[in-house]
């Protein structure tokens, strides 16, 4: 999973945007980018935030210098060293895919951050925040925490491959108050593209998936074949 194979295997799969988010760092987004952007990829520099409750949050941001920023905050926030012999090594890689650093936070571990904190430290820095995966049994906000607290202001929900949205929005209440989008959770090169987000922009950019999740400007997730997004709007 070095930036160079996620590029160029996200190309071959027809993949027109992804978004980079590593579990509570985003020291590998910029390099991401770069490469994406040198051959028509577009890469959301982003993180997975895993709150106090264990919640794991998505954050995407338009830049480098955000994701930078909200990595600080969690940083901060982050205590214990990684055991390397029982979680591999935690690699900082460069654009010819070779290993530059070794981060030795404990990344898997949780952070003191609230959920609250962490949704609103994201807007702060005007990134979407996201619930990751809230079908999983772990780390999702329905299995942590029952339901989404009141007040939360979450730009969508992430429903993971192994779920549908008609039964996401059945089994979970909550998910019809909020857009709904899938991605491939990817920890490797083969599940990459494995399900998508299809949307109504016009072009592949962060501003552009904004306005979709708001549904503004005749943006917006749409349907596909396999039930994704939260509406079915004309394409044209």
């Amino acid at each position: 999973m070095t930036p160079r194979a996620i590029v160029r295997t996200a190309l071959e799969r027809g993949v027109e945007m992804i978004a980079v988010c590593d579990h509570n760092s985003a020291r590998n987004t910029a390099v991401t980018r770069r490469l994406g952007q040198a051959c028509g990829l577009a890469v959301i520099p982003g993180i997975e935030v895993t709150t106090a409750e264990e919640v794991h949050i998505l954050g995407l941001f338009a830049s480098d210098e955000a994701a930078a920023r909200m990595q600080e905050e969690v940083y901060a926030h982050l205590y214990g060293q990684n055991d390397e012999k029982t979680f591999g090594y935690q690699v900082v890689i460069d654009e010819e895919d070779m290993v530059e650093d070794l981060d030795e936070r404990l990344l898997i571990g949780a952070t003191t951050l609230g959920i609250g904190r962490v949704v609103d430290a994201i807007h702060e820095l005007s990134g979407l925040a996201i619930a990751s995966h809230v079908d999983r049994s772990g780390f999702g906000v329905f299995s942590q925490l029952g339901f989404i607290p009141p007040g939360l202001k979450l730009d969508a929900l992430e429903i993971s491959r192994h779920t549908d949205e008609e039964t996401a929005r059945k089994r979970y209440p909550q998910c019809n108050e909020y857009p709904l989008v899938r991605s491939s959770d990817a920890h490797y090169l083969k599940d990459i593209g494995a399900v998508v987000t299809h949307a109504k922009l016009a072009a592949p950019r962060f501003e552009e998936l904004k306005m979709a999740l708001s549904e503004t400007g005749g943006r917006a997730v749409i349907e596909s074949p396999e039930g994704l997004g939260r509406s079915t709007p004309d394409p044209a």
